[in-house]
């Protein structure tokens, strides 16, 4: 039997910048992702098309994305960004499954990017250490 503080203990500082390297590789791939759809890039629009999605979401999609990353990347509001990238790339994995595209490549390329979301704010934000460890 443990005792619950409700605390969570204080990142160190390599566990904060490890947390930023992670979520700054995430918002790299992320921002790469949204641009080339709203630049309507064409290796964009064929992968769209692959995927069974018609041209015109293209850029919304790109909208929404640039839209969750700006809410990740602020702080204050880091939490919410990462659970609003949770549910995008949930429709990802969905869309892979329903093609039936590659479990390794494919389909579980989105849970390899929400890890590197929720890892990276995990390691940076005390407020998402505190709300795994009072789960525990």
């Amino acid at each position: 039997m443990g005792m619950n503080t409700n605390t969570a203990a204080p990142s160190s500082r390599s566990a904060i910048w490890t947390g930023r390297v992670l979520s700054g590789l995430a918002a790299a791939f992320l921002t790469f992702d949204a641009v080339i759809k709203v630049a309507r890039a064409p290796e964009a629009l064929k992968t769209l098309g692959e995927l069974g999605y018609p041209p015109n979401v293209l850029v919304p999609l790109g909208i929404v994305e640039l839209v969750c990353l700006a809410i990740y990347l602020f702080p204050r509001t880091a939490v919410l960004g990462a659970v609003l990238w949770t549910g995008y790339l949930g429709g990802a994995i969905a869309t892979h499954v329903r093609v039936g595209n590659p479990l390794l490549s494919h389909t579980l390329f989105p849970v390899y990017v929400a890890v590197f979301v929720w890892g990276g704010l995990f390691l940076r934000d005390t407020r998402v250490k505190k709300l795994v460890s009072d789960g525990a």
